[in-house]
């Protein structure tokens, strides 16, 4: 039986995260749909922000950059646990090194980080929040996040702004649906190709004027998440630089 690949970018699926000694300032809750949500930010805003993690889920440096935002937006940051009940990926396991820890990881992919099956629980968690009473929701993500993020963006979107950072799986197919201002910030370890064809692509839909993008060519695949390395100077300078754009975007569409 051969096993279906879910996730086709090799450096997603090969640099390790890097262990982080910050301590987070938000809070967890039970909100909507799910047990756990990472929660930081003023304790009510007008506006809100929902963060979708890779798959590593809840790591100091991914919640570090939702306190930078929260902090900088004074909007509350939302990142639910989208890998509930089963949790989510294991370290021990990454990156693979024998086959069944590269089969264990395809079958994630497939199983409790199936994209379709994600953006249904990201948009009703939007839903949820508009229901609480507040008015504009922005969504960004990393890695996998990425791909969720940018497949809950096209008509109907809950959300009123979207971004992704050093995303995987992408597809220049995924960005002509697009329905609000979005943001992309990769790495040099994922498709500059795809990465030009989707600013093409952003850059004549009507909400042009909103969109932001930078290539990051010295930085890896994960710099702003679970696998940034913050005590490495030029790691940590990049990632204040695109935790500072993706502020400025997120501004201007909340």
């Amino acid at each position: 039986m051969t096993t279906e690949v879910h996730n086709t970018n090799k450096a997603c699926c090969t640099i390790p995260p890097v262990q982080s000694d910050y301590e987070p300032k938000g809070t967890f809750k039970a909100l909507g749909d799910f047990k756990k949500v990472y929660v930081t930010g003023p304790e009510k805003s007008d506006n809100a922000i929902i963060c979708v993690f890779d798959i590593f889920g809840f790591f100091p440096q991914t919640q570090q950059g939702a306190d930078i935002v929260a902090a900088n937006l004074n909007s509350t940051v939302f990142m639910p646990d989208f890998f509930e009940p089963s949790g989510a990926f294991p370290i021990s396991k990454f990156p693979p090194k024998k086959d069944q820890d590269t089969a264990d990881l395809q079958a994630f992919f497939g199983g409790p980080a199936s994209p379709p099956a994600t953006v249904a629980k990201l948009k009703a968690f939007g839903e949820y929040l508009k229901g609480t009473g507040v008015k504009k929701i922005a969504v960004y993500g990393f890695c996998w996040g990425g791909k969720v993020v940018i497949l809950s963006s096209g008509e109907g979107t809950p959300f009123s702004a979207a971004a992704i950072v050093h995303p995987a799986m992408l597809s220049v197919e995924d960005s002509k649906a697009l329905s609000i201002p979005f943001a992309i910030y990769p790495s040099k370890d994922d498709s500059e190709d795809e990465y030009n064809q989707i600013i093409d692509v952003i850059g004549k839909k009507p909400f042009s004027s909103l969109n932001d993008h930078k290539y990051y060519k010295n930085m890896f695949h994960g710099w702003a998440a679970a696998r940034g390395d913050l005590n490495n100077e030029e790691n940590k300078k990049e990632y204040e630089d695109v935790y500072g754009r993706l502020i400025a975007f997120l501004s201007k569409a909340l």
